[in-house]
């Protein structure tokens, strides 16, 4: 079993603060797969990545679900792919899914990666949302990076999250 660990994000700061933490934490070569209905907030938790990343806070970060993929650069290049309007992983290929994850000094971040899980690598970084309450998340990461997944639990620990509210 993946090792992983799961917050509540009370709101879309929090939210967007967990993908600062873990951004921080990413390296080259790392695969992010994100799954959540509409409004679970993966973009929010993106945004955070690429500030986590380096990203200049004045490029905006954008789903890209009619472009398909977005660029952004910081400390690594993270990819952000969308693949709601997909219907296999051999279009994500198409799109040159193997050249962007094999790219040096790049991460790759595929939102909707439930609906392509071929594309998927065995040692991708998991991230399920879902939608709790009105501005609410559960926020479930399962990485097989321990180390950086302890380390993450570190500085996002549950006293940055929330309990659920009643």
């Amino acid at each position: 079993m993946t090792p992983g660990f799961e917050r509540v994000c009370p709101n879309p700061q929090a939210t967007t603060a967990l993908g600062v933490a873990l951004g921080g934490l990413l390296e080259a070569g790392d695969f992010l797969a994100l799954s959540g209905a509409l409004g679970a907030g993966k973009t929010h938790l993106i945004k955070g990545i690429a500030a986590g990343l380096g990203v200049p806070a004045d490029e905006p970060v954008v789903s890209p679900t009619f472009v398909l993929v977005r660029e952004y650069q910081g400390r690594l290049k993270l990819y952000h792919l969308d693949a709601y309007r997909l219907t296999s992983a051999a279009e994500l290929f198409d799109l040159g899914l193997e050249e962007l994850t094999t790219e040096p000094g790049a991460v790759v971040a595929v939102e909707w990666a439930d609906r392509v899980p071929a594309a998927v690598p065995q040692n991708a970084c998991r991230i399920e949302m879902e939608h709790v309450a009105e501005h609410v998340r559960r926020v479930r990461i399962a990485w097989p990076a321990t180390e950086r997944l302890a380390a993450l639990g570190l500085s996002f620990p549950t006293a940055n999250a929330s309990v659920l509210p009643r």
